[in-house]
């Protein structure tokens, strides 16, 4: 699969050389396309950079990893990607970590979406990006799950399947309605990080979550 990345930091890094790895072509796109090419020759095994237009035509899939601030012009830039399958993993978190920098409107999922005309699905928020350059994924034994918010049938099989291909496992987050909801989560765990505090702690067995387990895509009824 051909794979666009907006973005040259620590999760592009992470996320492109895990895909690379798995046997995908990469092309990274920065707004200082040089910071791209260097990365992308970090990575190496053909992946190419340079700037996000050509990042953003290369992809049939397509990256969105950048800091919130700058997703206005990263999407202007990457030119139209209306119809294309586009990953969000951006965090509109702001410390202390008692609000999103999204202001109480829609999520930062929703605005890209709006924004771009993109099937966009939210997925790879929860963990730093130390986690996504483990091989694979593992703790205790038990690969990572990763959960996915998105409207489209055809875009979340795309995205679960590069999250299969990280070693991980994807997890029905239901629609995107709910990617405000996954981006709330991982403002209010960071918070608990940097208090001192370890969230891994306040989730029990699923057995002790009460009443039958349903789907989140799956109708009432």
């Amino acid at each position: 699969m051909r794979i666009g990345v907006l973005g040259a930091g620590n999760m592009a890094d992470a996320l492109a050389t895990q895909w690379v790895r798995a046997g995908h072509q990469v092309r990274i796109g920065a707004r200082t396309p040089a910071k791209a090419v260097a990365l992308a020759e970090r990575i190496g095994a053909g992946t190419a950079g340079g700037g996000l237009r050509e990042a953003a035509r290369f992809g049939e899939v397509v990256l969105l990893a950048v800091w919130y601030e700058g997703v206005p012009d990263v999407l202007r830039a990457a030119g139209p990607l209306a119809g294309r399958v586009l990953i969000d993993c951006v965090n509109p978190m702001e410390p202390p970590f008692e609000r999103l920098k999204t202001a109480g409107g829609p999520s930062a999922a929703r605005r890209v979406a709006d924004a771009t005309g993109a099937r966009v699905v939210k997925a790879f928020t929860l963990c730093h990006e130390s986690v996504w350059r483990m091989t694979p994924p593992s703790f205790g034994g038990r690969p990572l799950g990763v959960p996915v918010c998105g409207d489209d049938a055809g875009a979340l099989d795309v995205v679960r399947a590069l999250v299969t291909d990280l070693g991980c496992v994807p997890l029905d987050g239901g629609g995107l309605e709910r990617a405000a909801l996954m981006e709330a989560a991982a403002a209010f765990m960071v918070g608990l990080w940097v208090a001192g505090e370890d969230p891994s702690t306040m989730l029990p067995p699923p057995e002790y979550a009460g009443g039958d387990p349903r789907r989140t895509s799956e109708p009432e009824g």
